[in-house]
C-alpha cells in the first residue's frame, strides 16, 4: 500500500508530495487534468509574497513580519486566523532555498506599475516553469504521478482516511492522504448558488470569467462538507479580479488583468464612477475590483485612461478601444455619451494635481467628488483616450476546510489522524476576504509543506501499527 496519497496537481499538492517523499514516504499524486494542463491555478501565477528583515537575493530593502501581517489584516478586514496567518508569513521567509533545490528559479522583479520589488519574489518563467520544475523533481525522487484521474469521493472510517474513489470507479487506498484539489471556482452552478440573484433580478455569477483552470470543480470540497468536515469561509468570497471582458471563459491567466485602473477612472454601464480608483497601490488593491464590478449592473465596467497613462502599466493582451474625443469613446463602447462626458468632466474639474508619482502615495487627489480619487488623480484631457472593458475574473474561492497548524482535516473540532488539506481547499482560514499579490502561493507553499510532512508521519505511524509489522516484530 502507498504511504501518502496526494489529490491535486498544483503548487500545494506538489509541495506536499515532495515533502512527504523527502521524509521517506512512498507517494502517489493524482491530477485531474491531462498532463498538458497540469498544475491547477499555479501555472498562472508569477510570484510569492515573502517576509524578509533585510535585502535577500531578488528582494530589496526589508518586508518584516509585522508589515506583512498588517497588509493581510487590511485586505481581509480582520477575517483571518492570526496564528495561521503568521505561520504562513514566517514560512515565506525561508522557503526559497528549498524551492531552488527543486529547480525553481527567481528573476529580478518586474518594473513598471507593479512596485513589488520589496515584497514579492518572481518566478523565472512564471508559474508554468515552477510547476514543471516541481514535477521534474517529483519524478526524479520517485513520486508516482497519474494524470486524467479526477477523484469523486473519499472513503472514511470515522475521522480516519481509508481510500479515495476516482470518477472512473477505481478505489485507491493509502496510509494517509493530502487533499489539495482546489476550490469550486470552475463550477459555474455552485458559483451561481453562492452568489444568488441580486436586486436587479440578475444572477451575477453568470457573467463571471474564470482566470484559472477549468478543473477546479469543488467535487472533493463538496464531498468533505457533506461528510461532516469542519468548514470555514463564505462561499461568495474569493480572489476576484477585474479582467478584460474579452478574455476566454477559462485559463486566461495573468495577461487578462487590467492594470491601468489607478491611472484613470472606472465607469459602469450607466457611465458613472463607483469607487476610489486611487485608494492604494495597485498590488494591494487589484483584487477588490472583481467584486466591485460584480456588484455593478450587468457585471461590466470600463477602465478609461488617456495618453498620459500609456507606458506606465503592464499592457494587457487585448488593445483598448481608442478614440480622439471622449464623446467618440462613449459611442464606441456603447455608453450614453452625455452621461459619460459629464462624468469625466466632473472628475477632471475635481482633480487637485500636485506632484504626480505613481510609485508613491502622491498628493494628486480630487476634492468635492463622490466617490473621491485619493491618489494619482490627473485630468483625462490628453488624446487619444482608451477604454478597456472589464468583468469579474474569479481566481479561487475561499470556502474551505477548517484547519490548525497541523493541516489536519477536522470533524467536530477533532483532527483526523491521517487526512490533511493544503492550498485553496483551506486558504479561507487565512483569507476570509480580500487578497494581496502573492499570498495565495505563500499559503499553498506553507501548508503544502506542513501537510506533506504530517502525512508522512501519519503513514509511518499507521505502518508501525499494521498487522504485518506486528507479526514481524513477534518473530
Amino acid at each position: 500500500m502507498i504511504d501518502v496519497l496526494v489529490v491535486g496537481g498544483g503548487n500545494a499538492a506538489l509541495c506536499a508530495a515532495l515533502m512527504a517523499r523527502e521524509a521517506g514516504a512512498s507517494v502517489l499524486l493524482l491530477e485531474a487534468s491531462p498532463k498538458e494542463w497540469r498544475g491547477g491555478n499555479s501555472q498562472h501565477t508569477r510570484n510569492l509574497r515573502c517576509m524578509h528583515d533585510a535585502p535577500q537575493d531578488v528582494l530589496v530593502e526589508a518586508y518584516p513580519e509585522e508589515e506583512y501581517w498588517q497588509d493581510l489584516l487590511k485586505v481581509t478586514g480582520g477575517l483571518t486566523d492570526e496564528h495561521l496567518a503568521r505561520l504562513v508569513i514566517r514560512a515565506s521567509s525561508n522557503c526559497r532555498d528549498w524551492m531552488r533545490r527543486h529547480g525553481v528559479r527567481f528573476q529580478p522583479p518586474l518594473s513598471g506599475a507593479l512596485h513589488v520589488a520589496r515584497t514579492n519574489a518572481f518566478f523565472m518563467g512564471g508559474g508554468k516553469a515552477l510547476v514543471n520544475a516541481y514535477y521534474r523533481s517529483a519524478e526524479a525522487l520517485g513520486v508516482q504521478i497519474r494524470y486524467d484521474t479526477p477523484v469523486a469521493a473519499v472513503e472514511l472510517d470515522g475521522d480516519r482516511f481509508v481510500a479515495v474513489r476516482t470518477e472512473a470507479g477505481e478505489r485507491i487506498g493509502a496510509r494517509s492522504c493530502v487533499l489539495a484539489s482546489g476550490g469550486f471556482e470552475s463550477n459555474r452552478e455552485w458559483l451561481r448558488e453562492a452568489w444568488g440573484q441580486n436586486e436587479r433580478g440578475e444572477w451575477p455569477a453568470d457573467n463571471f470569467l474564470i482566470r484559472g483552470t477549468r478543473f477546479n470543480q469543488g467535487v472533493l470540497l463538496r464531498h468533505m462538507i457533506d461528510a461532516g468536515a469542519d468548514t470555514i469561509g463564505d462561499p461568495s468570497q474569493g480572489h476576484m479580479v477585474a479582467i478584460d471582458a474579452r478574455a476566454p471563459l477559462y485559463d486566461g491567466g495573468i495577461c487578462t488583468r487590467i492594470d491601468c485602473v489607478s491611472l484613470g477612472v472606472v465607469v459602469n454601464r450607466d457611465a458613472r464612477r463607483f469607487y476610489d480608483e486611487g485608494e492604494d497601490f495597485w498590488p494591494k488593491r487589484y483584487a477588490i475590483w472583481g467584486r466591485l464590478v460584480a456588484q455593478q449592473p450587468g457585471q461590466i465596467a470600463w477602465s478609461v485612461i488617456d495618453q498620459q497613462a500609456v507606458g506606465r502599466f503592464m499592457p494587457p493582451v487585448f488593445p483598448g478601444t481608442q478614440a480622439n474625443t471622449l464623446g467618440e469613446l462613449a459611442q464606441k463602447i456603447g455608453l450614453d455619451e452625455a452621461t459619460f462626458v459629464r462624468t469625466v468632466q466632473e472628475y477632471n474639474a475635481a482633480c487637485r494635481v500636485g506632484r504626480f508619482d505613481h510609485t508613491a502615495l502622491d498628493d494628486c487627489h480630487t476634492e468635492g467628488l463622490a466617490p473621491a480619487k485619493t491618489h494619482w488623480a490627473r485630468p483625462l484631457d490628453t488624446a487619444p483616450f482608451y477604454a478597456y472593458p472589464v468583468r469579474p475574473g474569479i481566481t479561487f474561492t475561499y470556502l474551505g476546510l477548517k484547519v490548525d497548524e497541523t493541516a489536519a482535516v477536522r470533524f467536530g473540532g477533532r483532527p483526523s489522524p491521517n487526512l490533511f488539506v493544503a492550498g485553496e481547499m483551506m486558504a479561507g482560514n487565512v483569507l476570509g476576504q480580500g487578497y494581496t499579490a502573492g499570498v495565495g502561493m505563500s499559503i499553498g507553499t506553507a501548508f503544502g509543506h506542513i501537510a506533506g510532512t504530517q502525512a508522512a508521519k501519519a503513514a509511518k505511524n499507521v505502518s508501525q501499527k499494521s498487522p504485518e509489522t506486528a507479526l514481524a516484530a513477534a518473530h
